[in-house]
């Protein structure tokens, strides 16, 4: 008797699974790589005459705030132009010191609502060394303006 014998497939590597596999690592990459990204304001400071020299302190609070009205503590961009994320964030650097210099940088075209936003939330928290930037009418340098809030 004679048997027949059965054709045998040839032999193939099913590469389904190796694609889905590097489209798992290619996803699980893109997920955990972090960018940095700087995030700065450009500000065009407003012009003052008599404004007086800048002294350089140590410690100190820096609100940038742009011609949006978006907020920067310390070269921090502000998730929102809300008066309690400044406050939070005021809050976070300052901690219980209120003798620290707050100074607000504010674009000339900025709104006037987000400075006075910016002196009131100062006020609120007890800072009482209030500046604000302004730059000499020559544009020559920056300076600050002391004054109260």
């Amino acid at each position: 008797m004679k048997f027949a014998h059965q054709q045998q497939e040839p032999l193939s590597i099913n590469l389904t699974p190796l694609i889905d596999v590097v489209f798992l690592l290619l996803i699980f990459f893109m997920i955990t790589t972090t960018f940095t990204r700087e995030t700065q304001l450009e500000v065009s400071l407003p012009e003052a005459s008599s404004a007086q020299a800048a002294s350089q302190e140590q410690q100190r609070i820096d609100i940038l705030i742009s011609a949006d009205g978006l907020y920067s503590v310390n070269g921090q961009a502000l998730v929102n132009a809300q008066p309690l994320t400044l406050r939070r964030a005021i809050i976070e650097l300052a901690e219980d010191e209120r003798q620290m210099p707050f100074v607000i940088t504010a674009d000339a075209q900025t709104p006037h609502q987000a400075v006075v936003t910016a002196m009131d939330v100062a006020g609120q928290l007890g800072f009482s060394q209030l500046r604000i930037t302004t730059q000499d009418l020559a544009g020559a340098a920056d300076v600050d303006d002391p004054s109260s809030p």
